[in-house]
C-alpha cells in the first residue's frame, strides 16, 4: 500500500475512534472538510505541519499517526514481497 493511502486509512480510523465527522475534524484542525476527505482517500499527501495540526485536533501525538501508518505500509509491502516469492 502506498503511504498516502495508508495515511488516509489511519486518519479515518482515528477520526472515527474519536467520533468526529470530517467537518468536525476540519473545524478543529483548521482545514476544510474536502481536504480531510482528500487525505482520507489518499489523494493528497500531508505536510509535517498538517500531521501535527491533525494530531493536535485528534488529541494524540503526531508519532502515533505515523507509527500506525508505517505499520500499515509495512504489512502490505511484506505481504507483497511474500507473494512475489511464491510466484517464482
Amino acid at each position: 500500500m502506498i503511504p498516502e493511502m495508508a495515511f488516509g486509512k489511519v486518519l479515518k480510523e482515528i477520526r472515527q475512534e474519536n467520533s468526529l465527522s470530517q467537518e468536525q475534524l476540519g473545524f478543529e484542525s483548521g482545514y476544510h472538510r474536502t481536504y480531510i476527505s482528500l487525505l482520507e482517500r489518499g489523494r493528497k499527501s500531508p505536510s509535517p505541519n498538517t500531521i501535527f495540526q491533525l494530531a493536535t485536533a485528534l488529541g494524540i501525538p503526531p508519532s502515533e499517526i505515523l507509527r500506525r501508518t508505517e505499520a500499515r505500509v509495512g504489512r502490505v509491502r511484506r505481504r507483497d514481497i511474500g507473494e512475489r516469492r511464491k510466484a517464482r
